[in-house]
C-alpha cells in the first residue's frame, strides 16, 4: 500500500504541487533523453577521428544508450512507484548528467572506447529511471479530465525536441564535440529547481522489489535487442544473430512464467488482461516501428540523395515535427472528450497515407515538394502516441502509473530496435541490388559489381558519407564516382520501400486500434484523485 502522507490543511496548502511547474520540470528533464538520442550521430565522425575509434566500435558507443534503455525501463517504472516518481526523477536525472559529463571527458588513448562505452550505458539508464518516473509524476499531479491535454504538450514538446539533436549537434561540434554531452548539464540543473519549486509530492509503495525478475527482464530485453541491432552487421543468416533474437525471447517468457507466480511481481501482468490496453500497447508497437526509424533514415536520405548538409537534413525533419506537435495537441482534445480509439484510428489512416505518399515523392530529390507529405506523416504519429500512452496509463492497476510507463515505455523501445533492423536490412538489400544494376550499365563485371555495389550499400546506410565511396583512382573507384548521380537516386528508391514499409506498419496499427473497446479510461476512473487533492490511490479500472 501507499505510505501514509502528512496531514493538515495548512501544510497541504503550503505545499499543493504546482502543475504547471510540474509539467515543465518533467519536460526539461524527459529534453535530455530526447536530444540525445540524435545529437550524437552528428558528431560521430569527429569523435572517431579525435579518439581513433573504429566505424564498429563508434556503433558500439551508439547501442550501449539504446540496450541499457531497453534493458532497464520497466525497472525504471517499477522503482518510481515503489520509491516515489519525483525521488526516481531526481535520481535519473543526477545519474544521466554525471554520466554525460563523463562522456565529454572521454581521455584520448586505449582506454576512450570502452570509457564512452561505459559512460553511454550508464546515461541509458538513467534515461530508463528518469523518463517513466516524470510521466508518472504528470499523471499523479493532474486531474483525469485534464490529463489528455497535459500529456499531449507534454509528447508533443518532448518528441519534438528530438529534431533540435541534429541542429544542436551541428553547432555545438564547430566549437568541441565534448559539448555535445556537456549542454545536459545546464538543462539538468534547470529541470532540478523546478522539481523543487513545483512541491510534488511522492507516492510510494510498501513493497519489495523483485530482483530476479529485474534481472530477467534485462537480459531478455538486452540480449534480444543486441540480435536486432547486430543483424545488419552480422547478417540474418548468422548464428550468432538468431541466437541473440530467439535467447533473448525465451528469457523473455521465462521471466513471463516467474512474474505470475511470484507475489509481488516487477510487472503486473494482469493488465494485459484490459483488452484496451492491449490495443494502446499493440498501437504503440506498430507505430514505433515507423516513427523512430524514421529519423535515420531520413536524415541518411537527405545527406545522400538530397546532398543536404546535417544541419539541412535538420531542417528537413522538422516538417515530420511540425505535423507532429499540431495532431498531438488535437489529439489531446480528442482523447479527453471521445476516449483513445478514435484518434489512434485517425492517427493510423494520416500516417499510413502520409508515409505512402512521401514514399512517392522520394525519387523526385527535391526537399521542398516532400513537406505536405513529411507533415502529414508526423501528424499521423502525433495523432496515436499520447492518446494511445496516456489510455494505456490510466488502465493502471491500482494506480501504478511508473510500472505501466515502464511497459508502454519498453513496448515502444522494442519496436523501434526492430523497425531499424528490418527496414535497415531492406535498405540494404534493394540499394545493392539497384547500385548493382547501376554498375553493370556502366561496364562493370557482374562479379565486381556485385560485391562493389554490397561495400556502397553498407558504407552508405552506415554514415552516409558518400566521399569515402569515390576515393582512390582505381578503375571501380573511378566507375563509383561517375555513377554517383545514379546511386543518389538509386538509394532513394531504396528508401521508398522503406517508407511504404512504414505505411504498412501504421496500416496493421490501424487494425489493432480497430479492437480497442472504445470509451475513455478516465471516465471509468474519475473518482481518482489528483496528486494536488489527495494520495489515495485510484481504482483499478
Amino acid at each position: 500500500m501507499y505510505t501514509k502522507q502528512p496531514s493538515g490543511s495548512a501544510r497541504e496548502g503550503a505545499r499543493r504541487p504546482s502543475q504547471s511547474m510540474a509539467l515543465a520540470a518533467m519536460m526539461f528533464a524527459v529534453a535530455m533523453t530526447f536530444i540525445d538520442q540524435t545529437i550524437v550521430s552528428i558528431a560521430t565522425p569527429d569523435i572517431v577521428g579525435e579518439l581513433g575509434l573504429s566505424a564498429s566500435g563508434m556503433q558500439w558507443v551508439v547501442n550501449a544508450y539504446l540496450l541499457a534503455l531497453a534493458a532497464f525501463f520497466a525497472l525504471g517504472g517499477r522503482l518510481a512507484d515503489l520509491l516515489g516518481p519525483r525521488r526516481v526523477v531526481v535520481a535519473g536525472t543526477v545519474v544521466f548528467v554525471v554520466s554525460s559529463v563523463l562522456c565529454g571527458c572521454v581521455p584520448e588513448g586505449d582506454y576512450a572506447l570502452t570509457w564512452l562505452i561505459v559512460f553511454r550505458a550508464t546515461q541509458g539508464l538513467g534515461a530508463a529511471l528518469l523518463f517513466p518516473a516524470a510521466l508518472a509524476v504528470v499523471v499523479a499531479v493532474f486531474p483525469v479530465e485534464r490529463r489528455g491535454r497535459a500529456l499531449a504538450l507534454f509528447f508533443g514538446v518532448t518528441g519534438a525536441l528530438t529534431a533540435i539533436g541534429p541542429l544542436l549537434g551541428g553547432w555545438l561540434t564547430g566549437w568541441t564535440w565534448r559539448a555535445i554531452f556537456w549542454v545536459n548539464v545546464p538543462v539538468a540543473v534547470v529541470a532540478l529547481i523546478l522539481t523543487a519549486l513545483a512541491h510534488v509530492s511522492d507516492r510510494r509503495r510498501d513493497e519489495p522489489l523483485d530482483v530476479p525478475g529485474a534481472v530477467l527482464i534485462a537480459i531478455g530485453m538486452g540480449v534480444s535487442v543486441l540480435g536486432f541491432q547486430q543483424a545488419s552487421a552480422w547478417g540474418w543468416d548468422s548464428a550468432l544473430t538468431w541466437v541473440c533474437i530467439v535467447g533473448g525471447l525465451v528469457v523473455l517468457w521465462l521471466f513471463c512464467r516467474y512474474e505470475l507466480r511470484t507475489a509481488h511481481p516487477l510487472v503486473k501482468l494482469a493488465v494485459f488482461r484490459d483488452r484496451a490496453f492491449v490495443a494502446d500497447g499493440l498501437v504503440l508497437f506498430f507505430s514505433m516501428l515507423a516513427f523512430v526509424p524514421l529519423f535515420f533514415f531520413a536524415s541518411v536520405y537527405a545527406q545522400v540523395s538530397l546532398s543536404a548538409s546535417p544541419n539541412q537534413a535538420a531542417l528537413y525533419l522538422l516538417y515530420v515535427f511540425a505535423g507532429f506537435a499540431l495532431a498531438s495537441q488535437w489529439g489531446g482534445r480528442i482523447l479527453d472528450k471521445r476516449g483513445a480509439r478514435p484518434t489512434m484510428k485517425i492517427g493510423c489512416v494520416v500516417g499510413a497515407v502520409g508515409f505512402a505518399l512521401w514514399a512517392g515523392k522520394l525519387t523526385d530529390l527535391s526537399m521542398h515538394d516532400q513537406w505536405p507529405y513529411a507533415a502529414l506523416a508526423g501528424a499521423g504519429i502525433g495523432f496515436i502516441l499520447a492518446p494511445a500512452s496516456t489510455d494505456a496509463v490510466n488502465r493502471a492497476i491500482d494506480a501504478s502509473y511508473g510500472e505501466v510507463t515502464g511497459i508502454t515505455q519498453t513496448i515502444r523501445n522494442y519496436a523501434a530496435s526492430v523497425g531499424l533492423a528490418l527496414f535497415g536490412s531492406l535498405l540494404t538489400h534493394r540499394m545493392t541490388e539497384n547500385v548493382d544494376d547501376t554498375l553493370q550499365s556502366g561496364g562493370m563485371p557482374a562479379g565486381t559489381a556485385r560485391s562493389t555495389a554490397r561495400s556502397v550499400a553498407e558504407a552508405i546506410t552506415g554514415n552516409a558519407d558518400d566521399q569515402q565511396l569515390s576515393a582512390g583512382g582505381s578503375a571501380v573507384a573511378r566507375t563509383v564516382q561517375e555513377s554517383m548521380p545514379q546511386i543518389r537516386t538509386d538509394f532513394a528508391e531504396a528508401n521508398q520501400w522503406v517508407f511504404y514499409g512504414m505505411a504498412i506498419a501504421l496500416g496493421v496499427g490501424y487494425l489493432c486500434a480497430l479492437r480497442h473497446p472504445g470509451g475513455t479510461s478516465g471516465t471509468e476512473r474519475a473518482d481518482e484523485p489528483s496528486d494536488d487533492r489527495s494520495h489515495a490511490p485510484g481504482r483499478s479500472s
